[in-house]
């Protein structure tokens, strides 16, 4: 094994499987030989530039643009799903299209709005071509951005939006319909694993245990937003 496959077995992605008859692509050939950027004393305004400017994988090469996030700095609730297609590389804002618009109306379903105590961001900045999915090697490349970006929020409730984002916080695999019956935390912040809006789109018989799962997050929200004593009968201190 050379020094390159030793250090996707490191990060747990090896093997990397090839769709027969293609030839050995390599979606993310920027990434193996770069370390993670530093990021513990960086800001808003410089992590935004740096993923502006970031060539960690090849991605970057067909981006009209990086797509941050969008959202209030220190919201309570963050979504996070897999990756801008062509209308957020076009606009720099995430979820603009159809999906965008069937996750506003499920904010509006839990009483919320985009931009008001609510966060959303993707876990790769950057559009893959033909809007299909990210390879774990792009997640990986781009992890530490959404890293950072959730040390500087401090949710209080993370919603992960479809299988990508699913696994990649929580470093597991699995289906989605087993993740999403699972309870889960990022570090000690409760998550909740859904569907993505675009499978929703093309699945609406699921939105109903969709939005099962959206009620499950706004109970956890409450809890988490309520004063201990609240629950356990003795008067907070």
């Amino acid at each position: 094994m050379n020094p390159s496959e030793a250090r996707w077995r490191e990060l747990g992605l090896w093997p990397l499987w090839i769709t027969r008859n293609q030839g050995p692509e390599r979606a993310d050939p920027a990434a193996d030989p770069l370390p993670n950027p530093v990021l513990n004393e960086t800001g808003w305004s410089q992590l935004r530039q740096m993923v502006a400017n970031c060539q960690r994988c090849s991605l970057h090469q067909g981006r009209r643009q990086a797509v941050f996030g969008v959202g209030e700095e220190k919201a309570r609730w963050l979504f996070v799903g897999e990756g801008p297609g062509a209308e957020e590389d076009q606009s720099g804002e995430p979820f603009v299209g159809p999906a965008g618009r069937l996750l506003d109306q499920m904010l509006r379903a839990l009483g919320l709005k985009r931009g008001e105590d609510v966060y959303i961001a993707n876990v790769v900045k950057c559009r893959p071509p033909q809007n299909r999915t990210p390879v774990d090697a792009e997640c990986a490349a781009c992890m530490p951005y959404l890293l950072r970006q959730i040390t500087l929020i401090q949710p209080k409730v993370i919603v992960a939006l479809g299988k990508v984002a699913a696994h990649a916080l929580l470093k597991t695999g699995g289906t989605l319909g087993t993740l999403r019956l699972q309870q889960h935390h990022f570090g000690d912040i409760p998550l909740v694993v859904t569907w993505h809006p675009s499978y929703l789109l093309r699945t609406p018989s699921d939105k109903a245990k969709a939005w099962d799962d959206l009620c499950r997050a706004r109970q956890l929200m409450v809890s988490q937003c309520t004063p201990r004593g609240d629950n356990d009968g003795t008067t907070p201190a």
